[in-house]
């Protein structure tokens, strides 16, 4: 999930310097909605790890 967030951020940070401004902003919104369900995945599975005794 980490992959396709910074996949994303590499193509809005492309598309930005070429002009695509409505294309950059939206990729953007994904990567940074993928990010942060990426974290709370990872804090539930850290939680999830540590409690399993």
């Amino acid at each position: 999930m980490i992959g396709l967030a910074v996949a994303l951020l590499v193509l809005a940070l492309i598309a930005y310097v070429l002009g695509a401004r409505g294309i950059a902003g939206f990729s953007m919104e994904i990567a940074r909605w993928l990010v942060i369900i990426f974290v709370i995945l990872a804090i539930i599975s850290f939680f999830m790890g540590a409690f399993n005794v």
